[in-house]
């Protein structure tokens, strides 16, 4: 493969991504049908990728092809956490507004779950985000409102909360959670501790009982069984690689996924 970086280049780039997702060389040796000796081959620059592994490989990592075989990162949205309770349409160049308001939704439905269910082994960073994702988009096709109204953006490992990262931070700084690595069988998984207790009043009723359903739901899935669960769910399908996931594609699921019952007459 005719790479613009050479393999030694490349091979690094790949080191500091595995590195900032926190996976392990056995992980992506399997994830991409090599050994893992074959694999560290790769990361020192000593073999070449084939086409399929460097696609598998970009797709892992959330970047687009074209970037990944130039050893460089896709630009990211920019995230913007706002004072203000009025929101804003996403502008053009991925943009991002994230409202107060909805930021505080955020982050007591985060700690809620985390106190629900994030001492279980099977519940990491991933879980956590599809939960929320779930929260999000069943709540929109119920009740044709939002309730905390994130932007997701479509990436390998399925919705992800796109000011999640930003937000986490934030909270770890003002003491509500703290982050921690642990082993979930042979993997690194990344986990939250709550540091305080969720202010449930910024919920109504019909809010906190979609978001116990969907606790309850999904406590028992680890990360790969709600990855290819979301996978499957028509707003993930239609949207775009990197790009964010639209709400209004609710109303286009399958059975399967739907949380309401529509009327069939004409």
């Amino acid at each position: 493969m005719d790479y613009t970086v050479d393999n030694y280049m490349l091979g690094k780039f790949i080191l500091e991504q595995r590195k900032q997702h926190c996976l392990t060389q056995d992980f992506l040796a399997s994830e991409i049908g090599v050994s893992r000796p074959t694999y560290v081959q790769i990361e020192q620059g000593g073999r070449d990728l084939t086409i399929t592994e460097a696609r598998k490989l970009a797709d892992i990592f959330g970047i687009v092809f074209d970037d990944f075989v130039q050893g460089k990162e896709s630009p990211s949205p920019i995230i913007e956490l706002e004072k203000q309770t009025i929101p804003k349409k996403i502008k053009q160049g991925m943009r991002i507004s994230v409202p107060q308001e909805n930021i505080i939704k955020l982050k007591e439905t985060l700690l809620y779950v985390l106190e629900k269910i994030g001492a279980l082994p099977n519940v990491g960073e991933a879980v956590i985000c599809k939960i929320l994702y779930f929260i999000d988009f069943d709540y929109y096709e119920k009740y044709e409102e939002q309730l905390i109204g994130a932007t997701y953006i479509k990436n390998h490992y399925g919705p992800t909360p796109a000011a999640f990262t930003e937000i986490v931070k934030q909270m770890e700084r003002d003491g509500d959670l703290v982050s921690v690595v642990k082993k979930y069988f042979q993997y690194d998984q990344k986990k939250y501790l709550p540091r305080r207790r969720a202010d449930l009043s910024v919920f109504t009723a019909r809010e906190k009982e979609l978001i116990d359903t969907e606790i309850e739901r999904f406590k028992d899935f680890n990360a790969d069984k709600i990855k290819e669960y979301s996978h499957k769910d028509v707003p993930w399908i239609g949207a775009k690689d990197l790009q964010p996931i639209s709400y209004e594609a609710v109303f286009c699921r399958t059975p399967e996924f739907s949380v309401r019952q529509y009327d069939d007459k004409l």
